[in-house]
C-alpha cells in the first residue's frame, strides 16, 4: 500500500487547508458488502476459521470491538468474523489519505491521529454507538506489533469503557503475525490464520469492576506472543527469506553490543561489527552458528534491548541526533516532502527542526506512551511519526538509525517521567 506524495515547500504546507472534523458517516451496509467479497479470497487462503466465547451475552446489540494488530490482513478478518453486523471504524488520518479515505469513511472509518489525546475520538465513538446505532471497531494498540507481542496499550481504557457503557469485545488472532510480520518487508508468508473473539465484559459487569480490573482484563487478552505461538504450535514457515529485515527487531548484538549493525537476510541474522551469526529456523527461533544462543527466542532479545535503552535513560547517555526527511500531514490529501531537517530525541523528547529554519517543533515525553514509528512506511522507508492533532511529522532517518530503539526509549521514558 502507498501514499500519495507531493514535493512541496515547508511555508506552502502551512497555507494547505487544515482537517475538518466531521461526524461518523452510518457505514454502508452495499459497501461493505463489496469489502466482505473482496475479503473472501485472503479468507479461503489463509483457511480462517474462529471461535467465540461469551458472545451470546452481545447478541446484535452495538459493542466496542478490540482486536490486536498484526498486519494489514486485520482489516479482513474483522470483516470475515462479524459482517453483516454494521461497524464503524477508528482509523489513522495517514490510512485515509487520497480517494480511499473518502471509500473509507463511506465505510464507517472515522480519522484520528496515533497517540494523540483527541477529545473528539470519544465523542466520534459515542456517536457511532448511541446515535448510528453501529458497533466500533479499534485497534487499541494502533501501531502494528514488532516483536509479536502487544504493542504498549494505552492507560486506563477501563475509563473508556464505563464512559461507553456497552459490551466489550476482544479479538485475538493466532497466524496473522507469522503470515505478514512487519519487519520481513511485505513478504506474505503462507500460514493458516485463526482468531479468538471473546466478551470480556457486558455492561453490567462493566459498572462493578473498578477502572483497574477492566484494565486487567483487557491487559490479559493482549497478553499473547507470535513467536511463542508458531514455536509451541509447531507453525512451519520454511521459506528463503524469513530472515530479511529481522535486524529491525534485533538492532543490536548481544555479543559485543554494537547497534545498526545487524542485517537480517535470508535464513541468517549477522552481525558485521563482530561477525556472528544466528540462523533463524522454520519455527521462528534462533540459534547461533557458532558458540552461544544469547537469547532463541525474538522477544526475549528485544527486551534485553529494551533493558539497555532504560540504562541509558537513567545514565543519561541516551540521545538520538540525526539528520531525516520530512513529510508533513495537514488534511486528508496526503502528505507533502519538505526535505532534510534534524530529529532530536533525549531525556526532554523529542524537537524536530527543518523546512529553512521555518519548522520547530518540540514534543515532551509525557505527550503519548509510545511512539508511531514503522518500518517501509508505505513502501517509503522507516519511519519515526510525531506530532499533535493539527500537524504529522513523519521521519525518515537513515539506516544507521533504529526506529525500534526509538519507540523503546519513548516507552520507557514516559514510564519514567509518569512515575
Amino acid at each position: 500500500m502507498k501514499i500519495h506524495t507531493r514535493n512541496l515547500p515547508y511555508e506552502e504546507v502551512m497555507k494547505l487547508p487544515r482537517l475538518k472534523h466531521k461526524k461518523p458517516m452510518m457505514p454502508s451496509r452495499f459497501l461493505a458488502t463489496v469489502v466482505r467479497i473482496v475479503c473472501a479470497p485472503t479468507l479461503r487462503k489463509t483457511k480462517f476459521t474462529y471461535t467465540t466465547e461469551r458472545m451470546e451475552l452481545v447478541g446484535d446489540q452495538p459493542c466496542l470491538i478490540l482486536m490486536n494488530h498484526s498486519s494489514f490482513t486485520d482489516m479482513k478478518l474483522a470483516f470475515g468474523i462479524f459482517y453483516p453486523r454494521r461497524m464503524g471504524i477508528i482509523t489513522s488520518v495517514d490510512a485515509m489519505s487520497g480517494i480511499l479515505g473518502k471509500l473509507m469513511r463511506i465505510l464507517g472509518c472515522s480519522p484520528t491521529h496515533k497517540y494523540v489525546a483527541e477529545m473528539s475520538l470519544f465523542s466520534d465513538m459515542k456517536y457511532m454507538l448511541k446515535t448510528n446505532k453501529t458497533s466500533v471497531l479499534m485497534y487499541p494498540e494502533a501501531g502494528y506489533s514488532f516483536d509479536g507481542r502487544a504493542t504498549a496499550l494505552p492507560r486506563k481504557m477501563g475509563i473508556l469503557m464505563k464512559r461507553l457503557g456497552v459490551p466489550v469485545v476482544t479479538v485475538i488472532t493466532q497466524g496473522a503475525f507469522a503470515r505478514d510480520p512487519l519487519y520481513n518487508m511485505l513478504q506474505v508468508r503462507d500460514v493458516k490464520v485463526s482468531a479468538h473473539v471473546t466478551c470480556i465484559a457486558t455492561p453490567e459487569e462493566i459498572k462493578e469492576k473498578s477502572v483497574a480490573e477492566l484494565d486487567a482484563l483487557l491487559a490479559e487478552a493482549f497478553s499473547f506472543d507470535n513467536f511463542a505461538w508458531q514455536r509451541d504450535n509447531k507453525v512451519s514457515i520454511d521459506v528463503p527469506y524469513r530472515a530479511d529485515g529481522l535486524h529491525r527487531i534485533l538492532y543490536k548484538c548481544p555479543k559485543c553490543g554494537e547497534e545498526n549493525q545487524m542485517e537480517g537476510k535470508g535464513i541468517h541474522l549477522t552481525c558485521h561489527s563482530c561477525g556472528k551469526i544466528w540462523e533463524m529456523d522454520e519455527y521462528g527461533q534462533l540459534a547461533a552458528c557458532e558458540g552461544e544462543t544469547e537469547y532463541s527466542h525474538i522477544p526475549d532479545w528485544y527486551d534485553w534491548e529494551r533493558a539497555c535503552v532504560r540504562e541509558e535513560l537513567e545514565t543519561g547517555t541516551y540521545v538520538l541526533d540525526t539528520e531525516v526527511d520530512i513529510a508533513v500531514q495537514v488534511n486528508l490529501d496526503g502528505v507533502c516532502m519538505i526535505g532534510k531537517g534534524r530529529l532530536v530525541h533525549n531525556e526532554d523528547g523529542f524537537y524536530l527542526t527543518g523546512g529553512d529554519g521555518k519548522l520547530d517543533y518540540k514534543q515532551s515525553p509525557l505527550m503519548s506512551h509510545t511512539l508511531y514509528s514503522d518500518y517501509y512506511w508505505y513502501e517509503i522507508g522507516d519511519m519515526i511519526g510525531i506530532g499533535d492533532t493539527e500537524f504529522s511529522y513523519f521521519c525518515f532517518p537513515g539506516e544507521d538509525v533504529s526506529v525500534t530503539k526509538a519507540r523503546l526509549a519513548t516507552e520507557e521514558l514516559y514510564n519514567m517521567k509518569k512515575s
